[in-house]
Order: C-alpha cells, then structure tokens, then sequence
C-alpha cells in the first residue's frame, strides 16, 4: 500500500474528455437536461451501454447523471488499487525492490501530485494549451484559475506525503477533511444550499453541516483503514472526539468570508494540519 496517499481522486483531475451522451428520443417538446459534471464523463465511456439498461429513457436525467457519477467512482477507486496491488505482487516477485518504510516511498508518492502540479503550472501560466484541462477544473475557463485552488490542493496532496506519509493521523485527517468535507460541502452547498450563513452570503447551512458530517465519517474511516493495515496505533475512545472537534474547527475555518484572500484549498488543511498535530500529541 505505498501509494495509496498520493493517489487520493479529486473531481478537479478526473476529466481530460468528453463522451457522448445517449439521445434523447424525439419528443414535440424537448426540456433541456441539466449539464452532467464535465469532471467524470472522460470515466463514463464504459458504463454508457450499462447505463441504457439500468436507467430506461424514461427516467430523469438526475438518476442518469448518478448512474455516470457512480460508475466513474469505481472507475477512479478499481484503477487505484489495481495500481497499488500490481506494485505489492512486483514486490513479491522480487521484480521490483521497494521498502515502503523508507524515505524515499514518501518521495515516490508525492511524484503523482507532482506531476499535475507541473501540468497546472505550464497550463496556468499559458505555456501550453490544453483546453480539455482548462475546461474541466476552472469554473470560468480562465487558465489563471488553475494557479489558485486548482494547484494549492496538488502543493497539500505533496506536502501530506512528504512530511505526514501514513505513519501520522495528521495528514489523513487532512486530506479527508480536504477531499471529502470540503469537496462534498461545495456539491450540496451548489444545490441545496439556499439558507446561507449569517456572516457568510456565499456558504450556506448545508454546505457546511454537509462537510462537518461527510469529513467527520471519511477522517474515521481512514484512519480505521490504516490502523487495520498496521500503520497507525490509535486510542478510539479518545479519537473520535478528537477528531470531531478537528471538523468542527475546520467547517468554521472553511465558512468565514475570507476565501478572496486565501483560497480554502490552503486554509482549510493547513488548519487542520496544525490543530491535529497539537490535538494527537497531546
């Protein structure tokens, strides 16, 4: 499992093309489907055919766009650790010598988030032009964009590795908090969030108590997953709490009005690193 860190998904990255949705049969009227999330349809291509059996015509669009967003999750998840147990049987083999204890695994790891740092970096600064890129991660296809959120989230995903690797609940809690709370917090925020914070007008009550929820479960899920693979030894009794003040702190950091400022790909981990790193040494 020594790639595992780095290889956490995020929506920004999944998409570099499009596929083509099914036709619509022809009706006197034709209602115009929402846009499906440009970010997972380069994942979708082989659950298309499925997709016609599972989800006749005469189902909403939502329940087709779920089909696609679900078939792109096993997608990203299945190639993960396809990639990581292909690793562990070179391994066994003796084909390939790695020590996942060592140094240099850390190195190893980040090199993934390293390599869409580079990309962003190029693209962003219109060195080169990719526009499936630009038009899947920005929200107003300005390349400028990917020198903000876009590439502050790759920077956390290399410094996760590089300093936490998987020996510490510090970078876990992070990247969970970050990925899961923050990501999922934005979806819910964009569609139900209609009652918007007091201080706030631009994050509502869902998104935030979406990410408190989401980013509380996925932090102990992690962490559970790590201690069974023997990684890190925690005390549950005084984890939980712990870890449920850690997304507290971080919901609030992520809800104030500051992200003109500072971006809360930056904010939002960077928080949760330094309170969890006092928290679980403590």
């Amino acid at each position: 499992m020594t790639t595992l860190l780095s290889f956490t998904p995020h929506p920004h990255f999944l998409a570099f093309s499009a596929v083509q949705r099914r036709h619509q049969p022809p009706t006197t009227t034709t209602l115009k489907k929402p846009k499906t999330n440009e970010n997972v349809r380069f994942l979708c291509s082989p659950y298309q055919r499925v997709s016609r059996f599972v989800v006749p015509c005469g189902v909403s669009a939502i329940a087709e766009d779920l089909v696609y967003n679900a078939g792109a999750t096993v997608g990203v998840l299945g190639g993960a650790y396809a990639l990581v147990f292909a690793f562990d049987d070179l391994t066994k083999r003796e084909i390939l010598h790695q020590d996942s204890n060592s140094n240099e695994a850390r190195y190893f790891a980040a090199f993934v988030p390293l390599v869409n740092c580079l990309r962003l970096l190029v693209n962003g600064l219109s060195l080169v032009s990719d526009k499936g890129l630009v038009k899947s991660v920005t929200r107003e296809g300005d390349p400028r964009e990917l020198l903000r959120g876009p590439l502050y989230y790759v920077m956390i995903l290399m410094l996760s590795a590089l300093v936490f690797w998987r020996e510490s609940p510090v970078g876990v809690v992070s990247l969970a908090m970050m990925c899961g709370g923050d990501g999922v917090a934005d979806i819910i925020g964009r569609r139900y969030g209609s009652i918007k914070i007091p201080y706030n007008d631009k994050k509502s009550w869902a998104g935030s108590i979406s990410m408190l929820v989401i980013g509380f479960l996925v932090s102990l899920g992690m962490l559970y997953y790590y201690s069974i693979l023997g990684h890190v030894q925690l005390e549950w009794v005084s984890t939980v709490p712990r870890v449920a003040f850690v997304a507290f702190v971080a919901t609030v950091v992520e809800s104030l009005p500051i992200t003109q400022i500072v971006d809360d790909n930056i904010s939002v981990p960077l928080v949760t690193m330094a309170l969890a790193s006092f928290i679980f040494q403590h």
